[in-house]
């Protein structure tokens, strides 16, 4: 069990600008060198294990990016495209069918897909019989695993899914659903130009659990325009009595320089910093004495949630999509801006959804950016991963693991950690790092010293806060 204590002044403190860590190296270090015959190469190295220990490939994990949405929610800082040209949408549903047949060919068929998430934007911006098409393109370009051992997911708008549609979503292979809510007061909705009643998201959440989904997550912010402890209190009391397995809470970031959406939010009515503290530490009293476990990151899940049981026995990962219990899979990643993660590599696709499109239409994989991890950066994600999800670093699985001395190979990092241990953030023993309760919260802030791009001179900005 993950137990997490509140220290605003630490939280003050350390609370600067620092990476998310859903992969590292981080996005900011992708660049051009990295294209698609690199990836290429790296796809095709990826049908034979990577380490000695493996008898077989890995199995594949699928993310589709869907950035069409009908309204503009003025916090969102997702790559996206507001429209009501059903055509324009069309078209770019035949192009992510067209890249899933340009990958398909380098990957094994015996590789089974176990994890599939259709992400935006809105995915249900597309009728049944679209996602029904594309479906049915992905299962003919790649092998998928039984259904009792497919996690396949979708995210849902509530303002435009009506509870039978759900049903249909069933019949299509979807057994996991994420719920956008943010928050249910209209006066926060109306300062984000995003109207939804509790009613029809709860129905939502009850026509998924009457049609067999597996999982339902809810999607929740603090720091949004006109949030106040008393406001906010209520839409978590609201989705506590509706007992999602999972509980996503995020942060809002307000960076109107690099989201224009955002300019459309009056800034004199976002929480200061002392007020985002006070809902955020509201937030966690009140989730974690509903029985919600804090997993780290953002996310809270249920006892019995796989997250909760991935994390207690060493199999919790992270990456792009967030917290995953599928640590061993390659990540293909279709779509504009999309990013995957393949044999040791990163790519991310063209954000510009012409550029995108042209990319694809003319035979050519759009990836734009990325890069192959060298041995070292190797090793440091595996201590990142071990603090970001286990709370946790074994200096002797590092030192079995990649034949090195654990002391010595991160001797300056170890020393930089001392001042954090002296706060109360970390605990170093002999063989181990030990996250305390007090820096479950600042878990990017202990990841941060073992990156070492971080030496390097960087825009600040191009990070969100910690907290």
């Amino acid at each position: 069990m993950s137990k997490v204590r509140f220290d605003r002044k630490l939280l003050e403190r350390y609370g600067g600008r620092g990476p998310r860590y859903t992969s590292y190296p981080t996005a900011p270090q992708f660049h051009s060198g990295f294209g698609d015959s690199q990836y290429v190469e790296r796809a095709i190295r990826s049908n034979t294990p990577i380490n000695e220990q493996d008898d077989a490939p890995p199995p594949l994990s699928l993310y589709l990016h869907l950035p069409f949405c009908r309204t503009l929610c003025y916090y969102c800082g997702c790559t996206k495209i507001i429209t009501r040209n059903e055509d324009r949408a069309q078209r770019y549903l035949d192009v992510i069918q067209k890249e899933a047949a340009l990958h398909s060919p380098m990957y094994d068929r015996s590789r089974q897909v176990e994890q599939l998430h259709l992400g935006g934007g809105s995915p249900t911006f597309y009728s049944d019989e679209q996602l029904g098409e594309l479906m049915d393109t992905l299962r003919r370009e790649f092998t998928f695993a039984p259904p009792d051992k497919l996690q396949c997911s979708i995210e849902v708008d509530p303002r435009t899914v009506a509870p039978d549609r759900i049903k249909a979503l069933a019949a299509l292979g979807f057994n996991r659903l994420s719920l956008g809510v943010q928050d249910f007061d209209e006066e926060v909705q109306g300062a984000v130009n995003r109207l939804q009643s509790r009613e029809d998201t709860l129905a939502l959440l009850d026509a998924a659990r009457a049609n067999g989904f597996r999982s339902v997550s809810v999607d929740l912010i603090y720091g949004l325009p006109k949030q106040t402890p008393q406001k906010f209190v209520a839409t978590l009391e609201t989705v506590i009595d509706a007992r999602p397995d999972r509980i996503s809470l995020y942060s809002y970031a307000h960076m109107p320089q690099l989201f224009k959406a955002q300019k459309l939010i009056d800034e004199s009515t976002l929480p200061d910093g002392a007020e985002k503290l006070a809902l955020l530490e509201l937030s966690i009293e009140t989730l974690c004495s509903a029985g919600y476990e804090y997993i780290g990151m953002d996310h809270f899940a249920l006892a019995d949630d796989e997250l909760v049981k991935a994390r207690e026995s060493d199999q919790l990962h992270r990456n792009f999509q967030g917290y995953s219990t599928h640590a061993y899979c390659d990540l293909v990643s279709l779509g504009a801006s999309a990013i995957g993660h393949v044999a040791h590599s990163f790519y991310q696709n063209e954000k510009n959804t012409n550029r995108y499109s042209e990319a694809v239409v003319d035979g050519r994989l759009p990836i734009v950016k990325g890069l192959t991890r060298d041995a070292d950066d190797i090793v440091r994600d595996d201590v990142i991963q071990d603090l970001m999800c286990q709370g946790k670093v074994d200096f002797e699985q590092i030192e079995e693991h990649f034949d090195i001395d654990f002391s010595t190979y991160f001797f300056e990092e170890l020393e930089a950690l001392k001042p954090l241990e002296a706060d109360g953030l970390v605990r170093l023993a002999d063989d181990a790092i030990h996250v305390t309760p007090t820096g479950q919260l600042l878990l990017r802030a202990v990841a941060m010293t073992f990156d070492r791009y971080l030496r390097e001179p960087a825009p600040e900005q191009r990070y969100s806060k910690v907290i």
